[in-house]
Order: C-alpha cells, then sequence, then structure tokens
C-alpha cells in the first residue's frame, strides 16, 4: 500500500465517483491497519518533488488532519495517537517535513509549516522536538537559504506561536524567533514574500514578546520596525503590520505611551490616503484602544483617583484630531451597503470607532459631534445626511441622558420625517437611531421621558409606516420597535401608555413576517422576536384578549407548517425556521399569560392542541425546531402544573430522544432543563418516568463524546427529580452519589489559568451543590439519615470550595444552601461535624458583609439552622 499511495491518492481526488469511494475507502483501511506507516507514507509523498501537485496536496491535508480537530475530545484521541507513535518513525516524519520547507512548490511549502505546527502543539508542551526552533531559525541564518524556503521557515515559526503557549519556550528562544523575524521584515530582505512572512510571524509571536516589550531598547527597535514596514510599498505588508500595531495596542497598551505621536501621524495618515484593507485597520488601532480604555474604566470606575488607574486617557488627549478623522471615514459610504449586513467598509468602521469613543469619553464628545450633525443633516447629498445621522446614532451610549434628552427632543421630529427619505440608506440608518434612541434613552424609570405621550401617537405612526418600507429598511424598524417596547418592560403598574398601540403593532409584525418581497429570512425573524418583546412588556390583563386572539394566531400558523410540500432541503430549511420561531412565540406567549392567575385559563383552555403541535413538530426531526419546541413545552409544564402529567406518556419518548442526543447538544441541554421544568409541575407524578430518565442521564455524564457543559445541568436536574419524588430517589442515590464526588474530584483539577475552565467549574459546582441540596430536601421528611454517610465527603468539599478565591456569587450561594440543607435535613446527627469544623463561619461572614440580599437571606436561614443542630 505505500508503494502505491501516489495512485491512491490521485484516485481519491477522481471525478468518479465509485473510484473515488474506492480510494477513500483503502486510505482508511491502510490508516486503521497500520497508522504510523500511513502517516509517514503521507510525509513521504508531501516532501518528494517527484511526485504530483495533486497528490502532495490532499497527502499533505490528511497529515494536518490526522494531528488535529475542531471537536476537544477527537483532537484529545489523535493526540495520543501520535504520542504512541514510534519515536524513530516521528523523527523521519519530521524530518520530512523540514525538508518540506525548501520545495520547489509552495503549495506543499505552506502545508507542511502547518503540519509542522500541529506536531509542535503536541510535543513542544510536553518538552519534545526541542530543537525545533533552533532548526528553523538555522534556515534563516544560513547565507545561501533560497527566498522561498526563508518564507516557508518564518510561516512555520508563526504557525507554531499560534499552536503553542508562550510558556512553553524558553527566553532565550523567544529572543531568537523575534530576531530572526523583524530581521526577515527589515528592507535588507530583497523579497516582498519574505518580508510578508515575517510581518505575519511577528503577529503570531507578539504573546510571546512580554519580556522584550518591557525592556525600552528591544521596546523601541520593534516598535521602529513595524512603523516603518507599515510604510512599505506592499499593500499586503502594509495591512500585516497595522495588525501587527493593533495586537500590540491589545496587549501592550501600557507601554504605548511614547508612540502615540507616531502612531497618529500613521494612523491618519492611512485613514485619510491608504487603501481600504490598510485604513480599516488603522481604524481598528484607535477601536482597540478605546476597548483597553472602556476595559480599565470598568475596572477602576471613572470617578476614582486618575492617579491610581493605568489609563494613559489617549482617546481623551486625541480627541480634537480623532473625531474630525472619524467624519471623514463616514462620508466613505459604499453604494448599496445597506442591503448588505455583514459590509465591513471605512464608513461602518469609522462609525464603529465612534461609539467606542463615546462611551470612553462620555459627554465631552457632544460638542465635538453635532456641528457635523447640524451641518450635514440637511444637504442635499445623501452621503452627508447619512453620515449625519449615523455620527448622532452612534454617540447615543455613553453620554449622559442629561446632555443627550435635550438634542433627542429637538431632534426627534427631524428623524422622525427623514424616515420618508428619499434615499434608502438614509432612512435605513435613521430607523437604526431611532432604535439606538430608545434602546439607551428611553425608560420609564428616567426622569427626562424621551417618549412621551404627546409624541407616542407620532413615532407610532412613522413606525407601523415605515415597516412596511424596503426590507432591510423595515428590519431596523423592528429592531425599533423592540427597544420602544422594551422600555416600558419596568412600568411597574397595571397601566402602559403603549397598550393603546399594542393591537395595531402586533398586527404590523403579523404581517411583516408574511412578507414574501425578501428572500432573507432575516426580517422574519426580526417581526417574530419583536412580537415576543411587545408580549413580555405589555400589561395583563389589559392587553389579555390580544395576546389570547395572538396565541390561537399563531397556533394556527404553526399547524399550517406540518402541512407544506417540501420538495428540497432549502423548503426543510425554510419550514424548520418558521417553525422555530412560531415555538418561541408561543413560549413567550404561555410564560406571560400563565403569570397572572386572571389569565391562565387562556392556557390551560388551549393547552391539548398545543401540545399535540408541538409533538407533530417534534416528528420533522429539526434539531433548531427540536430546541425552540421542548422549551416551550417546558413553559407548558410550569403553566399547566399537575395536569401536564396527561401528556407524559406520549411526550416521553420525544424527551428521551432529546437526551439521547449527543451530536446537537443543545437540544440534549434543553431537554435537561425541561425535567426540571417538568418536576416542579408534576411533583410525585413524574415517579413513573424516573427510571428512564436517571438511566439516561447517568449514561449522558459517562459520555465522552457529550458535551461538557450539559454535564453541570445534569446534576441540578438529579436535585430537581429528587425533590420532586422524596424518599423513591433513595434506589438511585447509589448511583448518583459517585458521579457527585467524581465531579467534585475534576473540580479540583480543572486549569486554574483558563477562564473557560474557571467559568466551567463554577457551573460545575453550583451543580453538584444543587444535586445535593434536592436530595437532602427529598429525604428530609422520611429518610432524613440517607445521606448520613455522604456527609462528610459533602463538608470537606464545600470546605475546599469555600476556600477557593474563584468561585463566583452562585456557586458561594449554593454552598450556604446545601450547608442550611445539611443541618436542617440531619439535625442532631450533623453536630458533632459542625463543631469540629468552622469554615461554615467564614462563609456566612462573607455573605454577611456582601451588597446581594439573596446571599445575605440564605446565609441568615442556614445560621439559623446549624444554631439550632448546635443547642441540640
Amino acid at each position: 500500500m505505500a508503494m502505491e499511495i501516489t495512485q491512491v491518492l490521485l484516485a481519491a481526488q477522481s471525478a468518479d465517483g465509485q473510484i473515488r469511494a474506492v480510494a477513500e475507502a483503502n486510505l482508511k483501511q491502510f490508516q486503521e491497519h497500520n497508522l504510523p506507516h500511513f502517516l509517514l507514507s503521507l510525509s513521504v509523498e508531501l516532501s518528494s518533488e517527484q511526485k504530483p501537485p495533486e497528490s502532495r496536496r490532499l497527502a499533505g491535508i490528511i497529515l494536518k488532519n490526522s494531528l488535529d480537530a475542531k471537536d476537544a475530545v477527537r483532537k484529545q484521541e489523535l493526540t495520543q495517537q501520535w504520542v504512541t507513535v514510534d519515536p524513530s518513525i516521528k523523527a523521519q516524519i519530521k524530518e520530512s517535513l523540514l525538508r518540506t520547507l525548501g520545495s520547489v512548490v509552495s503549495e506543499a511549502r505552506n502545508t507542511s509549516s502547518q503540519v509542522i505546527a500541529k506536531v509542535a502543539s503536541i510535543e513542544v508542551p510536553r518538552h519534545e522536538w526541542e530543537e525545533l526552533i533552533g532548526q528553523l531559525l538555522n534556515n534563516m541564518t544560513q547565507l545561501d537559504s533560497p527566498a522561498p524556503l526563508k518564507q516557508a521557515t518564518l510561516e512555520a515559526l508563526g504557525y507554531v506561536c499560534e499552536e503553542i503557549s508562550p510558556q512553553d519556550l524558553e527566553q532565550a528562544q523567544v529572543n531568537a524567533v523575534l530576531t530572526a523575524v523583524v530581521q526577515g521584515m527589515s528592507q535588507t530582505e530583497h523579497s516582498s514574500e519574505v518580508r510578508l512572512a515575517a510581518v505575519k510571524a511577528l503577529y503570531n509571536a507578539l504573546d510571546f514578546a512580554q519580556t522584550n516589550f518591557a525592556n525600552e531598547a528591544e521596546r523601541n527597535f520593534i516598535m521602529k520596525v513595524v512603523c516603518e514596514t507599515a510604510l512599505s510599498k506592499e499593500l499586503q505588508i502594509r495591512q500585516a503590520s497595522f495588525e501587527c500595531l493593533v495586537s500590540i495596542a491589545s496587549t501592550y497598551y501600557e507601554f504605548l505611551e511614547p508612540y502615540m505621536q507616531t502612531l497618529f501621524n500613521l494612523t491618519a495618515n492611512a485613514v485619510r490616503g491608504d487603501e481600504e484593507p490598510v485604513a480599516l485597520q488603522a481604524i481598528e488601532f484607535w477601536s482597540t484602544i478605546c476597548d483597553e480604555e472602556i476595559e480599565i474604566q470598568e475596572a477602576y470606575g471613572e470617578d476614582d483617583d486618575e492617579s491610581s488607574s493605568p489609563s494613559f486617557g489617549f482617546i481623551k488627549k486625541a480627541l480634537p484630531m480623532l473625531v474630525p478623522l472619524m467624519f471623514e471615514s463616514l462620508l466613505k459610504q459604499e453604494e448599496d451597503q445597506d442591503q448588505d449586513d455583514g459590509i465591513w467598509n471605512l464608513s461602518m468602521a469609522g462609525g464603529t470607532c465612534l461609539g467606542l469613543i463615546a462611551r470612553n469619553v462620555g459627554d465631552a464628545i457632544v460638542p465635538l459631534v453635532m456641528p457635523f450633525v447640524e451641518s450635514n443633516i440637511t444637504k442635499e447629498d445623501w452621503r452627508s445626511r447619512e453620515a449625519a445621522t449615523f455620527a448622532f446614532g452612534s454617540i447615543l451610549e455613553g453620554p449622559s441622558i442629561e446632555k443627550l434628552a435635550p438634542l433627542v427632543h429637538s431632534g426627534l421630529d427631524f428623524l422622525l420625517n427623514a424616515m420618508k427619505d428619499q434615499n434608502s440608506q438614509v432612512k435605513d440608518t435613521t430607523a437604526w437611531t431611532l432604535g439606538r434612541i430608545f434602546e439607551f434613552l428611553h425608560s420609564t424609570s428616567n426622569d427626562s421621558q424621551v417618549l412621551t405621550l404627546a409624541n407616542l401617537p407620532r413615532i407610532i405612526s412613522v413606525m407601523l409606516e415605515s415597516i412596511r418600507d424596503a426590507a432591510n429598511v423595515a428590519e431596523k424598524v423592528c429592531g425599533a420597535i423592540y427597544f420602544l417596547a422594551q422600555g416600558f418592560e419596568d412600568a411597574g403598574s397595571n397601566s402602559s401608555i403603549l397598550t393603546p398601540y399594542v393591537g395595531d403593532i402586533i398586527a404590523a409584525l403579523l404581517s411583516t413576517a408574511d412578507r414574501a418581497d425578501t428572500s432573507n429570512s432575516r426580517l422574519r425573524s426580526s417581526a417574530y422576536e419583536t412580537l415576543n418583546e411587545i408580549v413580555r412588556c405589555s400589561c395583563i390583563p389589559e392587553t389579555s384578549n390580544m395576546i389570547a386572539h395572538l396565541l390561537h394566531e399563531i397556533m394556527n400558523r404553526l399547524s399550517k407548517t406540518l402541512e407544506l410540500q417540501i420538495v428540497s432541503p432549502e423548503d426543510r430549511e425554510k419550514q424548520s425556521d418558521l417553525q422555530a420561531l412560531l415555538c418561541g412565540v408561543l413560549q413567550v406567549i404561555i410564560q406571560k399569560i400563565s403569570n397572572s392567575e386572571d389569565s391562565k385559563s387562556i392556557i390551560l383552555q388551549s393547552a391539548d392542541q398545543m401540545m399535540i403541535l408541538f409533538l407533530r413538530v417534534f416528528d420533522c426531526h429539526s434539531s433548531t425546531v427540536h430546541e425552540e419546541a421542548m422549551l416551550a413545552i417546558g413553559a407548558l409544564a410550569y403553566a399547566t402544573g399537575s395536569e401536564f402529567a396527561r401528556y407524559m406518556q406520549e411526550f416521553y419518548k420525544y424527551l428521551e430522544t432529546g437526551l439521547q442526543n449527543f451530536e446537537e447538544y443543545q437540544v440534549c441541554s434543553i431537554s435537561v432543563g425541561v425535567i426540571g421544568d417538568i418536576c416542579r409541575a408534576l411533583d410525585e407524578k413524574v415517579h413513573p418516568y424516573c427510571d428512564g430518565i436517571m438511566t439516561q442521564l447517568l449514561k449522558d455524564l459517562s459520555s465522552p463524546i457529550l458535551h461538557q457543559s450539559v454535564k453541570p445541568p445534569i446534576f441540578s436536574c438529579f436535585g430537581d427529580i429528587a425533590l420532586a419524588i422524596g424518599e423513591h430517589f433513595e434506589k438511585y442515590v447509589p448511583y448518583v452519589i459517585p458521579m457527585l464526588q467524581g465531579a467534585a474530584e475534576l473540580c479540583s483539577q480543572l486549569d486554574a489559568d483558563d477562564e473557560d475552565m474557571l467559568d466551567y467549574g463554577n457551573q460545575l459546582r453550583r451543580g453538584i451543590f444543587e444535586a445535593y441540596s434536592g436530595i437532602l430536601q427529598g429525604s428530609k421528611s422520611s429518610k432524613a439519615d440517607l445521606m448520613l454517610p455522604h456527609a462528610s465527603p459533602l463538608l470537606k468539599f464545600i470546605e475546599a470550595v469555600v476556600r477557593d478565591k474563584n468561585r463566583d456569587e452562585e456557586v458561594t450561594k449554593a454552598a450556604v444552601a446545601v450547608i442550611g440543607d445539611l443541618a436542617d435535613t440531619l439535625g442532631p446527627n450533623s453536630k458533632v461535624m459542625f463543631k469540629d469544623s468552622s469554615f461554615h463561619m467564614d462563609i456566612l461572614g462573607e455573605c454577611f458583609e456582601s451588597d446581594n440580599d439573596q446571599l445575605k437571606e440564605t446565609a441568615n436561614w442556614t445560621q439559623g439552622m446549624i444554631r439550632r443542630v448546635l443547642v441540640s
């Protein structure tokens, strides 16, 4: 097989499906039968100049895919496979890869540099292939190294830096890499391809340069070379250099002050005169500076002593020059850019940066922007009108309401009139700006009301007329109505000035969702999402009849989707998307109406029909719909309470299917959540289904392929089940407790330097505590001593969590609650445990000092339970 791999690789790319299938099967057989020699054969194929480019290309792709995968579990499997390969074979493969960097075929060189990085990602953290960096640098320092070899070597260095962590390299290696990269960027390097590869390699190596940036001389040299390269004759090199500057702004903000005047001149010239890819990066540099300073403000507080803040206030200092630069960008719109939601150009980048500047400096931006707005908003040229509107909309988040409210009051009528502008882009931006006004300035809790009884009729009239405009404008109008409704959410009374318009708004949104003039599904999604917000923010009982009517309309629409003719995958996708949206609306309606006892009967009367629809929707086998239908059923279970028992027999098989859906793990996660809803609704009536549910949940926890995010909710779900069925949970305890203890052990092994892992650890601990709380509370009345053997390990786990400063408030609250449950359920049996430990006093003291009222309340209750035990 190794001898004929060239022919097999070529056959695997044949236009003939039969030949291709046989070749793919042969490759798979070789891979499974003898993986080390399979990988070696691929590396030899990739490195051989006598082989066809097509077979070399596929060999490289398969080799790379044999070392890495997007899925974390699969990636771990591939890593283990490589680790177990014989060292002599690995050495041959690595030698072939390094040799390929000098190939005359550019695609082979590039592929080899990527595969080298994948091998490095496995071996370098294990302190293997320690000679790699030296071998690569040797290619750069040899006097007779050809340009293609240097280019491929720099690409490999860049990819390696992208794959590994800074702690994986010694500082001497980092210094050598940076020296080689900076030399490659130098003007003395004649090959532009080498210079480009060097700049890209520097971009990937910047995270490794902490020590170098802390050294003034080295930092000056790196900054000098990057700034010089940003003036290169080649567009791609200039663009890559500005990308480096963006990364430096993010990673090394604290070192930038000496260079800021140079960087302002460099970026200003690029924005004004360079080609768009470079100009966009120049604007991105300032957006990144804004992000850094906003983050510092949020961490240190805006009113704190400026001397204690690590912010240099670059944006404030540059404001008089920076804002006019953004105005110039705003005026560089593209024709029809409003038709493409994903477009990114100078105008969009300038508006985004202006918005970040406003968040950074607050009120100070208003007097700089308003003259531009006032002088351009009425001009004949549509670009001026659109840029002025965009500028105004961009600064609505950041400045105080007191500063903005008078401007909005005086300009609102003008903006409403602009919804009839002859230019579609002006209307699009105006609708977006109105949405921003409603989002940031409209709230019933504000002293200065933007929406009043006087202006609301006009606003609603314009919105309902403009929603019939072009699809892109209508979508922005939906967004504006969404935020308009949201501003009334916290009205706090049973009446709202929006109520008289709710019926017309609902009708307009339903009509918009039905529009046939657009092939784009975004408008329909936006219309239904806005409808959801109207329902959420409406006042019951004032609108209960309207929402009851809407409930039947949505049910009718969902029923019609089940009769659609499906003749293509596109038809199936459209049906699924629509069903998901409709199930989402039903969920919101159910939640809204069931919150009020007066209107709950509306849900109970329609529950049978809704359940029939949801079960029929499951038969369409779409994960998106499955998720939304599950969520709606969870809401229905909560609304109908014990009455939901009559649906369980039919629904159970779909619930089980959801719990078995490891591939589309969100479906599995939502199904777990629905079990909690059902337990709370049915209490002991869920018992007949618990054997099946518990079996499946325990399988889910044991699965190596189920996404880890599903596992914490499963533990919480154990608590829900235990609480619902009480003493009947006893038979599951021998299976559940080892799972809980295993998860507790895992919590202590998670990487404390990885933010994602910290977050996951908190979710996991909260789930474990909620499981224990549910079991303890469920067994209290008749099996109080059930958990006595497990109390001591639980207390040790709680103590370990209490000592961990990385826990969040939710974990703290769950830990305190389970301490109280232990005392409450075990009673005098827990007296010795609480006497022998003092950590619970520390955590309670921490809670009493907290600003979180819920935390204090939980701590008070727990303290009472412990006192009761100690005096018993």
